[in-house]
Order: C-alpha cells, then structure tokens, then sequence
C-alpha cells in the first residue's frame, strides 16, 4: 500500500513538471514577449517571479518608458538560447503562465539582471519569496546609480503613500485598497524612493509611479 502511494507522489510530480515544462534540465527559448515574460520551444509561456518590467500593448505595440529597451536586453540573451528555470511556491499565475526564476548558462539569473539595469522593478507575490532580498539589494543598488527607470525617480517628493506590509503594495491616499489596509499591515512612506526603497510595488489601480512610466 505504501509502495502504491509513492508511486502514485511520483507519478503526480512528473505530471506536474511535464505540465508546466519546469523540469530541471535546460530548456530553449522560442520566443521573448517583453521583459518579463517569455515562451519555451514547448510552447508554455514563462513569468518571471519577483520583478515587472514596463509594458508593451500588444495591439499597438506602443510601450511605457523603456519598454523596448528592456524586451531587447531580454532577447538579446535569452531568445534562441538555453535556460535554466527554478520554481518557487506557486507555481503558476491567474493567465496560466509558469512562474520561474531564470538563469542563464553562466548562472547569472536573469531576474536580478534586468533589476540591476534598471529596467525592472521588484514586483513581490507572496508566498513566492525566495530571491526576494537578493532582487531587493539589486534594485538598490540600481536606484543609487539611477540607471534605467529610476532616472526619473524623486528622491525627496514629500509626497504620503501607504503600503500594506502582506502583498507588498503601496497606495496613494485616495486609494480605496490603501484606506482598507489593516493598521497592523500598514506602513508609510513619505515618497516613491521610500517605497521603492522598502521593496513595494505600486498598486495597479491607483497607479502611484505613473509619472515614471509615461
């Protein structure tokens, strides 16, 4: 019975590798959608864990501010070549795409390499926290150079956000997500340094670091 039930784990497991194409040997990349996102020779599209980068409409293939450049630097190492991806918790987002960490050949992991070109942010969902510190240290050291994005970013804006401390979002006042955060999960922060600075991410629906996208 026991026997049974391992084999039935095993045969579960491989599954679930073959499923999202996540196994640990290399995989080819087919195709580089931005700079975050790409697609294996299988077919399954790939998220990064832990960054966003500027987006690219897929329609009018307009983009927020270094979008293009950050697809390029993405493509230029990755489209064509082999990879190597590292799961975390969860292993696939809402659209159905895999959630991998990606490194190159060389070991260098192509999430911390677009945060510390400047053209991606730390963009963290738990529970998938495993390189978050290591991306954190990258972005600052991005933000002290102010290379890529950040060469808009104000370093003294005087301007009141509110970050909840469980999804690692900030909000601007009028926010109706900020204003239902709990007291013992908020936070402040007196500019988008601040917040950026502490590893939060804007919230998409008030959009309080526009201004650096546009």
């Amino acid at each position: 019975m026991r026997i049974r039930r391992l084999f039935f784990w095993a045969f579960l497991l491989g599954l679930l590798l073959c499923v999202t194409g996540l196994g640990s040997d290399p995989k080819k990349v087919r195709h580089v959608y931005d700079g975050d996102t790409i697609c294996l020779e299988n077919g399954w599209k790939v998220r990064y864990i832990g960054i966003d980068t500027p987006e690219i409409d897929p329609e009018t293939h307009e983009g927020e501010y270094l979008a293009h450049k950050a697809r390029a630097f993405n493509k230029d190492l990755l489209e064509g070549g082999s990879i190597r991806l590292e799961r975390d918790i969860i292993g696939k987002d809402r659209y159905g795409r895999a959630l991998a960490y990606i490194f190159l050949k060389d070991g260098r992991m192509m999430n911390a390499l677009m945060v510390e070109k400047g053209l991606a942010h730390v963009m963290t969902h738990p529970p998938n926290t495993k390189y978050r510190a290591r991306l954190l240290n990258c972005q600052r050291r991005a933000m002290q150079r102010g290379v890529g994005i950040w060469r808009r970013l104000p370093k003294n804006q005087g301007t009141h956000y509110t970050g909840n401390q469980n999804s690692y979002r900030f909000h601007t006042n009028n926010c109706r997500f900020g204003k239902q955060i709990s007291k013992s999960n908020r936070v402040e922060f007196n500019s988008l340094h601040e917040a950026f600075w502490a590893g939060y991410s804007p919230c998409n629906v008030c959009r309080p670091a526009a201004d650096l996208k546009e």
